[in-house]
């Protein structure tokens, strides 16, 4: 009876202790559905918001956990690898260094967002290129033989993922260097060519309203 209790009293101690360790959950950073990747715990990415004591060689970042976090970034400046600007609200990923306390890479995420197109590499006559939109949406423009999937941020580089035509429904995935982001100019590399995107101009319809050229008469009193 004895070995009984002993036996009963372990195993009561290791229940409790899983039920005490294994009952909890990590909260894990994501960028409002930019990275959502399983492997996201192991980005050192930080997402957030952009601050209001954000300076010229400090970046406060309003995390989406709720962390307010200040970082130097003179490094990312002296290396270009501050992209689109600094913007108190606008949603920011930061590659931070170990202790978090100077950013690597500043990516302002409300920059990237648009209509980027370029030159049709084959033979220059249309625009084509991408519409990257909020939450990993990515759309193709004038590209039909390409559909994207989604994108999203991996430590301070664009991901994009599509499928070609005539691949089946095997899905590519490329990442892109950021070399340029202002409000008109995208430009990414990729292991192979670098790519320049301008962000495009949207023509305006035309107005049904038609206008008469003045003549003498309407000047007359």
């Amino acid at each position: 009876m004895k070995k009984f209790s002993i036996i009963m009293t372990l195993v009561s101690a290791v229940v409790f202790t899983i039920s005490s360790c294994g009952g909890k959950t990590q909260q894990v950073p994501f960028d409002n559905g930019d990275s959502t990747d399983m492997n996201a715990t192991q980005d050192p990415t930080i997402y957030g918001v952009c601050g209001e004591g954000t300076a010229m060689n400090t970046l406060q970042v309003v995390t989406d956990l709720g962390d307010t976090i200040q970082m130097d970034i003179t490094y990312a400046r002296e290396n270009n690898q501050v992209f689109g600007g600094l913007q108190v609200g606008d949603r920011m990923a930061v590659v931070p260094n170990a202790k978090k306390t100077e950013a690597l890479v500043v990516i302002n995420q409300a920059a990237l967002l648009g209509n980027w197109v370029m030159p049709n590499p084959l033979d220059g006559s249309d625009e084509v290129g991408f519409r990257i939109k909020e939450g990993g949406i990515v759309e193709g423009i004038e590209q039909s033989s390409l559909t994207y999937k989604t994108w999203r941020l991996v430590r301070g580089k664009l991901e994009l993922v599509d499928v070609r035509e005539g691949g089946g429904e095997e899905e590519e995935v490329t990442l892109y260097d950021l070399v340029r982001l202002t409000p008109d100019s995208l430009i990414l590399k990729d292991s192979e060519d670098i790519y320049e995107y301008g962000r495009q101009q949207l023509k305006k319809p035309d107005s049904d309203i038609k206008l008469e050229e003045a003549s003498e008469d309407d000047y007359k009193i």
